[in-house]
């Protein structure tokens, strides 16, 4: 093949040839991998080469061992170790390592990639012992190009998210700090070394732990550090501040000499730089700061009376005077042109701000009442748009008791702030009300202040497309916070419920952007959600006007893109207060669901694939079948197959979750007449479970799923026994220890795939035993206690997994009640384990509940104490009905 020309067309902005030039890339490394990758090599080496074609040789290697999934990473990487003999593997890395010192510095870049991923193979496995010495060489003596090469590879080793290559690497800590603080000294003179030095030092210092003991070198480091924040090159500087942050957050206890002879001074100089990358990094050490000293609070509360309280140094209190007003200075420089999502130094202020007030407490207010009163009333809209936010950035931390006089002194001058003449100062004054409302609820006299703050936003909500997040923000969480206690006949929105409903409906329907209409519908929802029973009548008359509007969707237009991304954004929007007002009507919508089912299919019968709308329809169809329980069968036959054909769509993963969750949603609401539909659902949910398509995510849902079509079918789950019994066994098998385990991602899983075995255990035993077919589980038995040994022993587990088993533990004892399996109960872990979850003040009275009848249950099996046989049913059934409730969105 002509390497030099597939190279180049991977690189093409032309589709067809980029796709020509991969298609040709993949089919060589199929072919003859070893071949493939010497071939590759000697490319990215060779100096006569175009740059391109390097940096495409560099990528393609990098990328043959490189995945975002898992699996995957695992796959690409035992290629590496199984295919390859040991002298192409010393061919190929010594090509790498060659290139660092190219000239071509692009070419030098692609090496480092390529290092770091077969770093992140062999390292872990001590399988490449020269390669650290050879990059502190190369920073020691190397050319500058060889040097700074050298360093990016040190950095982007550190930076990889695989978790066996971070264990590895505190292995190699003096190699790593020889290499970056020699080459991050003010010493040297070449800034593109001293920038990738300080870039690689922030990355390595989650692994130099051991070192930064050492006072000594720790003090050799932050001096290093500190000098380069002081540097003429501003990527340096900015680097250094990073570092400074980094070490913030890993080395707080370390940290008090420091800040007082150093730290305290080079971070304010920093907020004031006129370079915005150095600014915000400079803030944002002292956002670390606050986070670090909020999260050793709150450790330190919990752990009072023990010996295990961290240190605590009071930066933040301590620096309160001199920090904060440069931190209200530089709110002021906004950037009237900045989009909504943008992070500038002016937002980087206000979240340390808020921070601050969380940190501090009732310390920040005088200092930000001082600077409010003083820049409130300012010609310039910057100073007025500055005081409102930090107003509202102070609404969570300082006591309420403080807070309350002067929210409601403030409150008419913000909302009277809803007219200012800069549309930047409106929607701030609009976030600020959101955080009253969200934060200060108490301070909102529904009497005085309700009707001028609801109509306030509202016209703020129709004005001008960039207050809309703000506005909609605000009156969602002023709905939460004045819904009243659930169920209750009234609360302080009824008597705005009608107009403001009316409003957000003509506004709806008038607007033409489709921001602000989608704003104004997730209000609707907020309102209808928090509606008082008597509002209810009102709600049932939106849903006439939501399914009318609705239903002429299906007529519109499409003759663009955009007019289908109109389309459906109208559709969804509709779908989700639909979705509202079924939920608060519940049974209440029985009149109109027939119009609305037919709707809802008409709708899904009409989309086109890819489109995003159907799971939202699901959502709604499965809040109909909550509602209606049992009377939802007459859907069935019409729904069904489009119900099958979502959940056979493992192309559309997103949709497949949706109709896993909406099946355990019908099994629910239908209970046994669920049954002539199971064979359907059973062999969609298990080729489910087989396919390499879907994640692993969906595995936990589906096991849920099997546990609901249990329950609701009883004895007749015994046709399905002994594979979804297989199944749930293998997965049991599935452990948090080993090579298998290399993420954080990956033991959450873990996590979540028992707690899914547990809750179809729990299932699968009550039905059984509902239909008298419990000898049926005898040989599973010994399977579930062993997995419930496996949780006990594993650290990793959650609340939930172990409410899930104690609820286990109770249904086996239920389900064999004369001692059949009773030597099972006897082993203590199975007791330490229910004393310990039942003992455990940080779990909720369910979990707490629930392992006291578990424990009970394994005193009656062992024989140690008796209870009444009347107890026992009821704390099966409170067990049941206090199982993890899976909803259409739980698969998601």
């Amino acid at each position: 093949m002509d390497v030099n020309q597939i190279l180049t067309g991977t690189l093409s902005p032309d589709t067809a040839i980029r796709t020509q030039a991969e298609a040709q890339l993949t089919q060589a490394a199929e072919g003859d991998f070893q071949g493939y990758l010497q071939t590759l090599s000697r490319e990215l080496a060779n100096e006569q080469a175009q740059s391109q074609v390097r940096m495409a040789a560099g990528l393609a290697l990098k990328n043959s061992f490189s995945a975002r999934d898992y699996v995957r990473l695992k796959e690409v990487q035992a290629r590496w170790l199984e295919q390859i003999d040991q002298a192409t593997k010393t061919q190929v890395k010594g090509l790498a390592l060659q290139t660092l010192g190219s000239t071509d510095s692009r070419a030098g870049q692609s090496a480092a990639q390529f290092i770091s991923s077969i770093a992140a193979i062999e390292l872990p496995r001590e399988q490449w012992p020269e390669l650290m010495p050879t990059l502190v060489e190369n920073v020691g003596s190397g050319s500058d190009q060889k040097k700074q090469a050298s360093l990016t590879t040190i950095g982007f080793i550190c930076e990889s998210d695989d978790q066996d290559l971070r264990d590895s690497l505190a292995q190699h800590s003096n190699a790593i700090l020889t290499a970056v603080v020699q080459g991050a000294r003010k010493e040297e003179p070449n800034n593109d070394i001293r920038n990738a030095a300080i870039t690689a030092l922030g990355d390595s210092l989650e692994f130099v732990r051991t070192n930064f003991e050492n006072e000594g070198e720790r003090n050799y480091i932050m001096q290093v550090i500190c000098e380069a924040t002081q540097a003429t090159d501003t990527r340096i500087q900015s680097g250094a501040y990073g570092c400074l942050n980094r070490i913030m957050g890993l080395y707080y206890e370390k940290m008090r000499f420091y800040m007082e002879k150093a730290l305290f001074g080079l971070t304010i100089q920093g907020m004031r730089s006129e370079e915005e990358d150095v600014a915000k990094l400079a803030v944002e050490f002292w956002s670390t700061v606050c986070e670090e000293e909020i999260s050793i609070e709150d450790d330190n509360a919990q752990a009072e009376g023990t010996d295990a309280l961290r240190p605590y140094y009071n930066f933040a209190r301590i620096a309160t005077q001199e920090v904060v007003p440069v931190l209200l200075d530089l709110l002021a420089r906004q950037d009237e042109d900045a989009a909504d999502d943008e992070y500038n130094i002016s937002r980087a202020a206000y979240q340390c701000v808020q921070l601050w007030a969380q940190a501090v407490g009732s310390q920040i207010v005088a200092q930000v009442l001082q600077f409010v009163e003083k820049n409130l009333r300012s010609e310039d809209w910057h100073q007025r748009d500055a005081a409102v936010s930090a107003f509202g950035a102070i609404m969570e931390g300082p006591d309420e008791k403080v807070l309350e006089p002067l929210v409601k002194q403030a409150l008419p001058v913000l909302i009277g702030m809803m007219n200012d003449s800069s549309i930047q100062v409106k929607d701030s004054a609009a976030y600020a009300l959101g955080r009253i409302c969200e934060a200060v609820p108490d301070a909102i006299d529904p009497n005085e202040h309700l009707q001028t703050l609801i109509s306030a936003l509202f016209q703020g909500l129709s004005s001008h497309p960039k207050m809309a997040a703000s506005c909609c923000w605000a009156l969602m969480n002023l709905a939460d916070r004045f819904a009243g206690e659930p169920g209750c006949q009234t609360n302080a929105l009824s008597p705005h419920f009608q107009a403001s409903v009316q409003s957000l409906l003509q506004l709806t329907e008038t607007t033409q952007d489709s921001q602000l209409r989608t704003a104004a519908y997730e209000v609707l929802n907020a309102f209808v959600t928090n509606a008082a029973h008597d509002a209810v009548q009102m709600v049932g008359s939106l849903s006439d006007v939501i399914v009318d509007r609705l239903e002429k969707t299906m007529s519109m237009q499409v003759v663009s893109v955009d007019d289908r991304l109109m389309l459906e954004e109208i559709q969804t929007s509709l779908t989700s207060v639909l979705i509202a007002i079924i939920q608060r009507l519940e049974k209440e919508i029985a009149p109109q669901a027939d119009r609305i089912m037919q709707l809802l299919l008409q709708l899904l019968q009409s989309l086109g694939p890819k489109s995003s709308v159907p799971d939202t329809v699901f959502a709604a169809i499965g809040a109909i079948a909550n509602a209606l329980e049992s009377d939802f069968e007459k859907y069935m036959p019409a729904f069904s197959p489009m119900l099958l054909g979502a959940l056979n769509n493992q192309e559309e993963p997103q949709l497949c979750a949706m109709a896993i969750g909406l099946v355990s949603d019908i099994t629910r609401a239908l209970e046994s007449k669920v049954q002539p539909f199971c064979d359907q659902f059973m062999n969609s949910l298990l080729s489910n479970l087989r396919s390499t398509t879907l994640g692993n995510q969906f595995k936990p849902a589906i096991l849920q799923c099997f546990g609901d079509i249990a329950q609701a079918i009883g004895g007749q789950f015994e046709a399905y026994l002994s594979v979804v019994a297989q199944v749930l066994q293998q997965a049991a098998g599935i452990s948090t220890q080993g090579e298998n385990v290399g993420t954080f991602e990956m033991l959450d899983y873990i996590v979540s795939l028992r707690e899914g075995i547990m809750d179809a255990w729990s299932g699968i035993i009550n039905a059984l035993r509902a239909g008298g077919k419990t000898n049926l589980l005898q040989p599973y038995v010994e399977s579930i206690f062993q997995l419930l040994q496996t949780v006990y022993q594993d650290p990793n587990r959650t609340e939930a997994l172990l409410r899930s088993s104690m609820g286990v533990i109770g249904d086996v004892s239920e389900a064999f009640p004369n001692g059949e399996v009773s030597h099972y109960f006897r082993a203590d872990w199975l007791t330490n384990m229910a004393r310990d979850t039942r003992a455990n003040k940080d779990f909720s009275p369910r979990t707490q509940d629930t392992a006291r009848w578990a424990r009970e249950q394994i005193k009656r099996q062992a024989g140690k104490s008796m209870i009444h046989s009347s107890f026992a049913p009821s704390m099966a059934v409170f067990a049941l009905r206090n199982r993890k409730c899976g909803n259409a969105l739980r698969a998601a």
